[in-house]
C-alpha cells in the first residue's frame, strides 16, 4: 500500500470516528448522564488493525482533538485527554497484541485485552485528573466524589469497549479488502 493510501485511508477513518461522536451519543446511566456511549473508537480499532497500533494512536490523538474542539467542546482539554488515555490504551493493547496473532479467535482475545486496558488506565485516570475538572483540585471530597462515581465509570467503559470490540469483530474482515488490494 502506498503511504498516500494508507494516509487517505487515516484520514476517513479519522473523519468517521468524529461523525460518529456528533451522531450517536447517548447516556447508558441517567444517574451519570456525562458518561455518554459513542462507537467512535469502531473506526481506531479498524485502523489499529488494519495498519497497526502506530497508526491507530496516530488516528486516536487527531480524532480527540478535532472531537475536543467541535462535537465535544463542552468538555475542553479534559475531554481530550481522557479520550487520549482511554481510546490509546485500548487500541494500543489490542493492536499490539493484533499484530502477533491474526486469527479470528486471537482478534477476539487481542479486543478482550485492550477492553481490560482501557478499563484499568481509565480507573487510574479517573482518579487522578477526574477532580480536577470536577473541582479544580483534588482534595478529600473530590476523591470521595470521584470514588462514589467509580462503580459506574468502571462499568461505564467496560460496556463501551465490550460493544465497540464486538462491532469491530465483526466488522472488521468484511471491510479489510478496502484498505488492501489483493
Amino acid at each position: 500500500m502506498t503511504n498516500t493510501r494508507k494516509l487517505t485511508t487515516m484520514a476517513i477513518l479519522t473523519a468517521l470516528s468524529v461523525c460518529f461522536v456528533a451522531l450517536i451519543h447517548f447516556p447508558i446511566f441517567p444517574a451519570v448522564a456525562f458518561l455518554e456511549y459513542d462507537p467512535a473508537d469502531i473506526p481506531i480499532l479498524i485502523c489499529s488493525f488494519a495498519f497497526g497500533p502506530a497508526a491507530g494512536l496516530v488516528v486516536t490523538v487527531i480524532a480527540a482533538f478535532i472531537q475536543g474542539f467541535t462535537v465535544s467542546a463542552q468538555s475542553g482539554i479534559y475531554g481530550i485527554i481522557m479520550h487520549i488515555i482511554a481510546t490509546g490504551a485500548y487500541v494500543l493493547a489490542s493492536g499490539l497484541f493484533y499484530r502477533k496473532h491474526k486469527t479470528k479467535k486471537l482478534a477476539a482475545v487481542s479486543l478482550l485485552i485492550g477492553t481490560a486496558a482501557m478499563v484499568v488506565c481509565m480507573f487510574f485516570a479517573n482518579l487522578v485528573i477526574t477532580p480536577y475538572f470536577m473541582m479544580g483540585a483534588v482534595n478529600k471530597n473530590t476523591v470521595s466524589v470521584v470514588l462514589s462515581l467509580m462503580p459506574f465509570i468502571l462499568l461505564f467503559n467496560l460496556l463501551k469497549a465490550g460493544i465497540n470490540g464486538t462491532i469491530t469483530f465483526f466488522l472488521y474482515k468484511r471491510v479489510k479488502h478496502l484498505f488492501f488490494k489483493d
